[in-house]
């Protein structure tokens, strides 16, 4: 496949996308992304005196045992969430190919743009970020941007930019992909996405 001047791996950029495999790569790295730190106090935890509020019988009233129980207002919650690790495991053979399916999805509806670098110099300015995006026609749209390795002047340079997305090829995933309108990829990031893609 063709983008620009510059001709992409099939293997890579032209796979048949099937939507239940990258419904379930999003679905896994979502899950992955939970904090799950929620939590609620059971009526063993709430700060309450266990004291039986009335005697069992003989009063006529309900019978009930300590103030924290569930059905008192500031009793414990029953049944209530507590802190959960949503993260399970996925093929890394599904994973490796929804990534393909997600960057031949962008490739084929041609909405990948290769560039030869972000000139920014030594001290992040997202002026220049803004300059670049303009210079690739590119300023209005949600844009996910991939470049060779980690590089905090320039990813500091788009921090402040809420429509751009700058990722390392370690960091590369199928969810920024589709999320973004357009795939702006630096010309050496494209050798080291093949060789992320043929470990």
């Amino acid at each position: 496949m063709k983008v620009g001047d510059m001709e992409l791996r099939d293997d890579v950029f032209n796979v048949e996308v099937k939507r239940h495999v990258l419904w379930e790569v999003i679905k896994w790295q979502l899950a992955s992304k939970r904090q799950g730190t929620h939590s609620t106090k059971t009526r063993g935890e709430v700060s309450y005196s266990r004291r039986k509020l009335l005697p069992q019988k003989g009063t006529g009233n309900a019978r009930h045992g300590d103030r924290g129980a569930n059905i008192f207002v500031g009793g414990g919650v029953a049944h209530g969430p507590k802190p959960t690790d949503y993260y399970y495991n996925l093929p890394k053979k599904v994973r490796k190919l929804g990534l393909k399916m997600a960057l031949s999805s962008k490739a084929q509806e041609g909405k990948i743009v290769i560039f030869d670098g972000v000139n920014i110099g030594d001290i992040p300015k997202t002026k220049k970020a803004l300059e670049f995006l303009k210079n690739l026609g590119l300023k209005d749209l949600k844009v996910t941007v991939v470049i060779p390795q980690k590089d905090e002047v320039v990813m500091k340079s788009f921090r402040n930019l809420q429509t751009v997305k700058v990722l390392p090829v370690e960091g590369l995933n199928a969810y920024d992909i589709l999320w973004c309108d357009v795939l702006a990829l630096h010309k050496e990031a494209i050798n080291k996405i093949y060789e992320r893609l043929s470990a």
